[in-house]
């Protein structure tokens, strides 16, 4: 009887979440390197603001992913969507920094402005629903 270890359900979700799980952690180091504080550390010492737009990142990044591997059948052209829809989240990020020019985001954040983290995650959760309708 011929394998169909390839083409098995378990091993494609295995695929697509390790994939996922590897370039949310990517992303994550490039949403790292654009911010002036860093997440982690930030998070540790319970600001919720960070926390707040972290998670709203986290979240944005899985609903691009969940929208590319279901309207994709190729775990290459998955990641090319799922890479695309991340650049135009960022890219979101830059616009949200640069339309408040009253205050800068990042210092906001860093300062545990609770407000502004709610802001933030919801521009990045809100984007990720849109960008994923794009992706279908």
């Amino acid at each position: 009887m011929k394998s169909h270890f390839w083409e098995n359900h378990f091993i494609h979700t295995a695929g697509y979440y390790s994939v996922v799980v590897l370039c949310t952690v990517l992303f994550l180091a490039v949403f790292e390197l654009v911010t002036k504080y860093r997440n982690w550390d930030e998070i540790k010492k319970g600001n919720l603001a960070v926390a707040m737009a972290t998670g709203g990142k986290i979240f944005g990044i899985a609903n691009i992913f969940s929208q590319s591997i279901l309207h994709h059948d190729s775990l290459f052209v998955m990641i090319e969507w799922g890479v695309f829809g991340f650049f135009l989240l960022l890219i979101g990020y830059f616009i949200f920094e640069f339309l408040t020019p009253k205050f800068r985001i990042d210092d906001e954040i860093q300062e545990d402005n609770r407000a502004v983290g709610f802001i933030s995650m919801a521009i990045s959760v809100g984007l990720s629903f849109v960008i994923g309708a794009g992706i279908s």
